[in-house]
């Protein structure tokens, strides 16, 4: 059953919860969670007990968020509950909408300055303006991607950006990230092996498995509690994996450089599942809302694993072509632009 079902029928709300202590050491450690947690909407409701609404995106946010807690040392515990006394699923509802409603609001007034600057005809650069406007439309893509409940923030932001966008004319391409990451060969003729339940990572990565590097290639989707390792497979996007997160790579970054694909059309794929799998705005790739918007669509019509990648499949097939076409004008863009002490400092974000 869906959060927005759940709601609309009185049924109860199923929650995670993550319980989790850290050490006292390093202090920034403790920043670093809170940030994490922010960042996938999650909410305090005691101390080091933060809720998130039951779904397989969430757990799976939450999972490797703890993941990260104890190899820094720390403990945490996942578990699923329901609120019988002492706090109830509206109150709950409540703190997730007041969260978004917060953000909504600083970025509805950022919006109206920048609509101010475009209203007063000052002349400073359209390409300032769009850049700041790019930024702020992530922003609220990343806010709204997290709105489990609807705020009714969103409304007033929506329709600033609608608004301002009938004034500029989006255009510009972010820096590629491109840290080294040592390839790996003999990648053929083996079983990959990966998380039941497949979602944009996961989907991305088999499309990349199969297209580009075996096609013969065999995925087994499994859960994680009864997999025993057998030599010779090969694990991604799993805690234990060959191929996972690294750093602040996603699971498609680390494959993609680990098997040696220099594709700038493969890369700018790989910015966009970067975005929806971590929930940023790394990169702000215009059609990653839309990449996102279909993928969960898919997720929530198709269970099977292989029905998800083959559809998923489909539509990076022709992203992919798409990005073909056009390299040459987003290395043009890049150059002057990675060639300036600015933008060589942007690249280290």
């Amino acid at each position: 059953m869906s959060i927005e079902t759940a709601i609309g029928n009185g049924t109860a709300v199923r929650w995670l919860l993550l319980i989790h202590q850290l050490p006292a050491k390093p202090a920034y450690l403790r920043v670093k969670t809170w940030r994490r947690l922010q960042s996938i909407g999650a909410v305090a409701i005691k101390n080091a007990v933060y809720a998130l609404p039951a779904t397989e995106q969430t757990q799976e946010d939450l999972e490797w968020l703890r993941k990260q807690i104890e190899q820094s040392g720390g403990e945490a515990v996942i578990c699923e509950a329901r609120l019988i006394d002492g706090l109830t699923d509206a109150e709950v509802r409540a703190q997730f909408n007041a969260a978004r409603d917060s953000d909504y609001t600083e970025i509805a007034d950022e919006l109206r300055a920048l609509n101010a600057r475009l209203d007063k005809g000052h002349a400073e650069s359209p390409e300032e303006l769009r850049a700041l406007f790019k930024r702020l439309k992530a922003r609220h893509a990343v806010n709204v991607a997290i709105d489990f409940f609807g705020a009714s923030g969103r409304e007033v932001s929506d329709g600033l950006i609608g608004a301002l966008e009938t004034g500029l004319n989006e255009s510009g391409v972010e820096p590629q990230d491109s840290s080294p990451t040592s390839p790996m060969t003999d990648l053929t003729g083996r079983v990959w092996v990966t998380r039941q339940g497949v979602h944009v990572d996961r989907i991305a990565c088999s499309w990349m498995i199969r297209k580009f590097i075996d096609p013969t290639a065999s995925i087994k989707f499994i859960l994680p509690r009864e997999y025993q390792h057998t030599p010779g497979e090969l694990r991604f996007d799993m805690f234990a994996g060959e191929f996972t997160h690294e750093g602040d790579r996603c699971s498609f970054e680390v494959l993609m450089a680990r098997a040696g694909l220099d594709d700038p059309a493969l890369a700018a794929i790989g910015e966009i599942v970067h975005d929806i799998d971590l929930k940023e705005d790394k990169f702000g790739r215009e059609e990653t809302a839309g990449v996102k918007a279909l993928i969960n669509g898919i997720c929530s019509g198709a269970h099977d694993d292989e029905q998800r990648i083959a559809r998923g499949g489909a539509i990076l097939d022709d992203l992919y072509a798409g990005f073909q076409r056009k390299p040459l004008r987003q290395r043009e863009r890049r150059a002057p632009l990675e060639s300036t002490p600015k933008a060589a400092a942007g690249k280290s974000r």
